[in-house]
């Protein structure tokens, strides 16, 4: 793990995930605002004490290294004489059960001394209290890789500036489904919002139980869902804050000082080079130029600058090969605002595709509509649909200017919920 180094003074989104951590442990109470105040400077230095750490109140790489067990959830532990799965639980509050599930290959009624396990903490994963930036998403992969061996997780290529684009995949069965995240830099929240399902989803399963009402075995047994949690890293660390400095930082304010409009760094959707992701697939990509020339955006930009060609940048073209090497039988693209479920491109009408967009909006409480001409170009979902002729959705959540507040995370989550299982079979 590799974060700043942290003093008292210091803030940003790291600060938030040096409180989470601290929070988790024990050490830490009070909001996860990102600022290293008196508070956190004194849970700091307790938590250094306690870990035999030279009390100093600085957090670098020795202190994260203690702290990493607290943000991804797990630890390893060699195993000792005398050790059971039910001892390491209670010693560690977690659960036998979690134990077994982390560590399927293990017997519990004869651990062997001298092996290692992997010990989950007691609290969830995925915490949607801090912004998510694409550091906390790798940590979040490591996680839940680690707690639930049997979501799989690979790189579906890298970022312009070499970011991992994470693709993780849970499911046996033979019909395939994908979600995607975060095409867009300042629509971030929607990347925990499938982070958190893929940990209820993969909890549920070694729990033997349900996920909204459904059998999570059986989702396992008949769909393999793929997910792209954070299409855009990039663009997704400029507005979260934790691309501050650099060289393509200091690009990024240059192209957005000829947008003086777009707030800088919150209105920024694009890639790190200025090129609207959800404009690069070749559905339609000649109208869409030609809608966002007429709007101004002629040239690298915070937002809708189609590129100078389709699929030029790397992050839409690993979306676009992933769909490629498989047979998605329905997609979902998550996108900010407006509560609405985006179904149609063009004439296409693939089979059920409207009825499915009725069952998600029955289940959330959104409203199924037509695609805008102005942004019905150019998108993942156009391109899904002209290329398969099945269904394709963007879905966006939450109301009011993005990026959209972590406060109505819980919200956004109960709404989609519902979607998000209904969509692993609805073309079954």
């Amino acid at each position: 793990m590799s974060f700043k180094i942290l003093r008292r003074g210091s803030s940003g989104p790291d600060v938030a995930l040096l409180q989470l951590a601290l929070s988790r442990a024990g050490f830490y109470q009070g909001a996860l605002d990102g600022v290293f105040g008196p508070r956190t400077d004194s849970a700091l230095r307790a938590f250094q004490s306690a870990w035999g750490l030279a009390p100093d109140g600085v957090a670098g790489p020795n202190t994260w290294a203690a702290l990493d067990s607290w943000l991804t959830g797990f630890f390893y532990r060699t195993v000792r004489p005398g050790d059971t799965i039910y001892s390491l639980a209670r010693a560690f509050g977690t659960t036998v059960r979690a134990v077994e599930t982390a560590n399927p290959s293990a017997d519990p009624l004869r651990l062997r001394v001298g092996s290692r396990l992997v010990i989950p903490r007691g609290f969830d994963v995925v915490s949607a209290q801090v912004p998510f930036t694409p550091a906390y998403l790798d940590i979040c992969v490591r996680g839940l890789t680690a707690r639930y061996p049997f979501i799989n997780a690979f790189s579906g290529g890298t970022s312009v500036m070499g970011r991992t684009l994470h693709v993780l995949t849970i499911g046996t069965g033979e019909n395939e489904v994908f979600y995607n995240a975060a095409h867009h830099a300042n629509e971030w929240i929607t990347s925990p919002l499938l982070m958190k399902f893929l940990e209820k989803y993969a909890r549920a399963r070694s729990l033997g139980s349900t996920v909204f009402g459904q059998s999570a075995e059986n989702l396992y047994a008949l769909t393999t869902l793929y997910l792209m949690p954070m299409v855009n890293p990039d663009g997704v660390a400029l507005v979260t804050g934790e691309l501050t400095d650099g060289a393509y930082y200091r690009r990024a304010q240059e192209i957005s000082a000829n947008y003086p409009s777009i707030p800088f760094p919150n209105g920024w959707k694009a890639n790190i080079n200025g090129v609207d992701p959800n404009l690069q697939y070749p559905a339609g990509w000649n109208e869409a130029r030609e809608i966002k020339f007429a709007q101004g955006y002629v040239s690298p930009a915070p937002r809708d600058y189609v590129g100078a060609a389709p699929l030029e940048i790397p992050e839409s073209r690993a979306a676009f090969n992933l769909t490629r090497q498989h047979d998605f039988t329905l997609t979902i693209s998550y996108h900010t605002q407006g509560r609405v479920i985006y179904w149609k491109y063009l004439d296409y009408l693939p089979p059920r595709s409207y009825e499915i967009a009725q069952s998600f909006a029955a289940v959330s409480g959104y409203t199924a509509e037509l695609t805008p001409t102005a942004s019905g170009y150019a998108g993942y979902k156009d391109w899904f649909i002209q290329s398969y002729n099945r269904p394709g959705y963007t879905v966006e959540v939450g109301s009011g200017a993005a990026p959209l507040p972590l406060s109505q995370f819980p919200q956004i989550y109960a709404e989609n919920e519902g979607i998000l299982t209904l969509g692993l079979t609805a073309t079954l």
